[in-house]
């Protein structure tokens, strides 16, 4: 059974042992030999063509264009063959191949999500982990075992330490599940993974500033950059070179100083030795390209508008009023106090953070897509603006109990909505979890990734390197050592134009 190990500060004198240090139970999950169990094994396999969708669907965006004129300017370093550079092919060295591809997948926010004391986005423990695997010529055995570590030890993160209350970005969780994975990986021994945990953690820490007010195109590369430290943090420590010591529990560490405070107490669950890591069967992924805690409003938006249509008319609508969660009012609602959550001319990030325009766009469209939705065009349109000024949150403490809960049968992240006409009707109606999530209406299996991958690549990747990818896909525990290069997907002839990256210092 999971473990749950009491996690506080130290003062200096009291000399905690490494062995009772929480980066040193991470390095042992990680040095664990246990197989993966085949339903977690598919879901590894589902969650790398999550990734390889989104990663696509964003190969023109401007962040991606700019990560990979990065990584293009740094070729494989002599440890290895290097790692590909998604869309093109093209080699460089690992940790520029976590970054670059890092960027793919985070930019649309349209990966897997997992949700508890903080929040994560865990598929992001991928590029970092494949990057390396290519790079040494890993298998596809040993690459299974890294994704589940990852997902193993963020989930669990997760789970136990709250970073966004302090206002820490959540990558700091990252950081050191990505290095633990590679770990895995790399069948490194627990005091080189114990120190790879500590320096990827020590590194990884910053504010939510990236994701307050007017959010920028680092809110994509904030988790590459995670996983670019996570590859040289490994690096470091197999050179022999240590971390702060103990980084989490010291009385300067993280703990004491970003975190909880000298008076902090955690319970963090880990797989005890020899206990399969299953975490990743507690996530789920997005069906739209939105922030999670927006994926039911868009879903119970869409089911408004078959059955009320009325409701897309401004003129028909006197008020909106979304009740929820405490996170979701207060992060993504009119509780941030953001302007720019109602503004026009926002940042496809900003409103990608807004329920407000999410769910006012939903409930006029009845649909909702990745581009279009966020378009500069569709967000000035004069009726929308006109319905996403009456629209408003509160926090509903029965949802925020449901968000908080750790019984995945009540665990929620919706709420309810009450529309009043100008007529005097009001239109009730409440979702407690997206359709695409394992206890909603239409929960994602094997046929919905591999239909988000076909969607998301149509007119980008050519059919027969679609079908391709999905063959390797699908036969993953079985590639042999140097064969997950083929995991790369290159896009369409004249797709990615390599001479119109914005140039730079490199």
């Amino acid at each position: 059974m999971v473990k749950e190990h009491h996690v506080r500060v130290y003062k200096s004198e009291e000399n905690l042992p490494r062995e009772d240090q929480l980066a040193h139970k991470i390095a042992r999950v990680a040095a664990d030999p246990v197989e993966v169990p085949a339903d977690v094994t598919e879901m590894v396999i589902n969650r790398v063509i999550d990734n390889a969708s989104v990663a696509v669907a964003s190969l023109n965006r401007a962040p991606i264009a700019a990560a990979r004129a990065q990584a293009l300017t740094h070729g494989p370093s002599s440890g290895g063959k290097g790692a590909k550079v998604f869309g093109i092919g093209e080699r460089v060295s690992p940790e520029w191949a976590a970054w670059a591809n890092g960027v793919a997948v985070r930019e649309l926010d349209y990966h897997d999500t997992f949700l508890a004391a903080d929040y994560s986005h865990p598929g992001d423990n991928i590029p970092p982990i494949l990057a390396v695997g290519q790079h040494v010529g890993s298998n596809g055995r040993d690459l299974v075992r890294a994704i589940a570590t990852g997902y193993e030890i963020q989930v669990n993160l997760v789970k136990a330490i709250c970073l966004h209350k302090h206002k820490i970005d959540h990558v700091a969780h990252l950081g050191p599940s990505a290095a633990a994975g590679i770990g895995t990986l790399l069948g490194l021994d627990v005091e080189t993974i114990f120190q790879s945990v500590g320096q990827a953690l020590h590194t990884t820490t910053a504010t939510r500033q990236s994701r307050k007010g007017e959010i920028s195109t680092w809110k994509a590369h904030a988790p590459a950059f995670a996983g670019k430290m996570a590859v040289e943090a490994a690096d470091r420590a197999m050179r022999g070179q240590t971390s702060p010591v103990p980084i989490y529990e010291g009385e300067d560490g993280v703990i004491a100083w970003l975190l909880d405070g000298p008076a902090a107490s955690y319970q963090v669950p880990l797989p005890e030795a020899g206990e399969a890591k299953r975490a990743i069967l507690d996530t789920y992924t997005k069906e739209h390209s939105a922030e999670y805690q927006a994926q039911a409003w868009i879903d119970l938006a869409r089911k408004l508008n078959r059955e009320h249509p009325a409701v897309a008319d401004p003129a028909n609508v006197k008020s909106v009023l979304i009740r929820t969660s405490h996170h979701t009012h207060n992060v993504i609602g009119s509780g941030a106090n953001d302007p720019q959550k109602y503004s026009p001319t926002a940042s496809r990030e900003t409103l990608d953070h807004s329920i407000p325009y999410i769910f006012t766009v939903a409930l006029q469209d009845g649909a909702w897509h990745h581009v279009d939705s966020y378009s500069p065009a569709r967000a000035a349109r004069p009726d929308t603006v006109e319905l996403w000024q009456k629209v408003s949150t509160e926090e509903d403490p029965e949802w925020t109990r449901r968000y908080h809960s750790l019984d995945i049968s009540e665990k929620a992240f919706g709420g309810s909505v009450e529309i009043t006409l100008t007529d005097g009707t009001v239109i009730t109606d409440q979702i407690a979890v997206a359709d695409a999530h394992p206890l909603g209406a239409r929960p994602f299996g094997r046929e919905q990734y591999v239909n988000k991958f076909r969607t998301l690549a149509a007119g980008l990747v050519e059919e027969e390197e679609i079908e391709r990818f999905l063959a390797v896909v699908e036969r993953l525990p079985e590639l042999a050592a140097g064969e997950l290069d083929q995991l790369n997907i290159t896009a369409a002839p004249g797709v990615v134009d390599l001479s119109a990256a914005p140039k730079g210092l490199f």
